[in-house]
Formats: C-alpha cells, structure tokens, sequence
C-alpha cells in the first residue's frame, strides 16, 4: 500500500513539473502562459482528486471484503464450538 502511495505522489509531481516547464518554455505572452498553468493546475488536481476517489472505493471494498471473510470465519469457529 505504501509503494502504491509513492508511485502516485511521483507520478503526480512528475506531471505537475512538466506541465509547469512545457509551459513556461513554451513562446506564449505571459498572460497566456499564466492561463495555461492555472489550467493545468485545474486538470491535474481533478486527476488527483479522482485518483483519490478510487483508491478510497478500492480500500472501502478490501475492507468489506475482509470483513465477510472474518464474519464467516466466525461462524465457522462457533458451529465447531
């Protein structure tokens, strides 16, 4: 679960750092250029925000998961009981 973080954040940083560099190189007027990093910044929050969202649906159904095997286990141990 920890590499999956890392991966994340690195991925996230790395997009973030080239679209700000693609952008500033990028021969535009600074009103423009200005522009496009606020919508960049826009795209990639939205990414994150999705990315965070799946995350949470995949944890919340490990966790249910989980949850029904413990449960059945259980009755398991009370039926030999």
């Amino acid at each position: 679960m920890k590499n999956n973080n890392k991966v994340l954040i690195a991925m996230a940083s790395g997009l973030l750092v080239g679209g700000v560099l693609g952008v500033l190189f990028a021969p535009n007027k600074g009103r423009e250029t200005r522009k496009r990093i606020a919508d960049a910044e826009k795209k990639l929050n939205k990414s994150i925000k999705e990315t965070v969202n799946r995350g949470k649906e995949k944890f919340s159904d490990l966790k249910d998961g989980v949850k029904e095997k413990i449960e059945a286990l259980n009755e398991k141990v009370r039926e030999f009981v």
